[in-house]
């Protein structure tokens, strides 16, 4: 019986979010789109790059991300880099509000993707950014496992 492979629903990644932070928690929230803005997701037209999210009056916002206008859409097109509400129960509000409150903790989007359901989600992650010597540290780990792998290659 041969295995299917799930498609790839991933809209957009934050590539760099791993090289520029430490990432300590992630949490996955819905996103409150305009019909248009959903079907240029569909078409992989956005990008988290820049993007951050903050809680506002106990509410989650996810500001500056862009999702490009749709191509056919009509005259009343949505704001490419407008603030988006991010759906979150207030208890996991409640929960990331002091971590966020100590200096230096940040969220940051890591991807957008669609649910089985075709629902939009936003993975969250909460980050401490990383100093030059943390960077450091990463390479010469990611650099140790990539030698104890060719050794292995080569005992074999």
């Amino acid at each position: 019986m041969a295995h299917k492979k799930s498609p790839d629903n991933r809209v957009c990644t934050n590539r760099r979010a791993s090289y520029n932070y430490e990432i300590l928690d992630t949490l996955e929230c819905g996103i409150v789109l305009v019909g248009s803005e959903v079907k240029s997701l569909r078409e992989k037209a956005g990008s988290i790059e820049e993007a951050y999210a903050r809680i506002e009056r106990d509410e989650l916002w996810l500001i500056d991300s862009h999702i490009s206008p749709y191509k056919f859409g009509l005259v009343t097109e949505h704001e490419a880099k407008r603030r988006r509400k991010l759906l979150v129960h207030t208890r996991e509000i409640r929960k990331l509000k002091p971590k966020l409150e100590q200096k230096g903790f940040t969220l940051i989007p890591l991807q957008i993707h669609f649910n089985t359901r075709g629902v939009a989600k936003v993975l969250l992650a909460l980050v401490r950014g990383k100093r030059m010597w943390d960077r450091r540290q990463d390479q010469k780990a990611r650099e140790h496992r990539r030698e104890m792998a060719a050794a292995m290659r080569r005992r074999r």
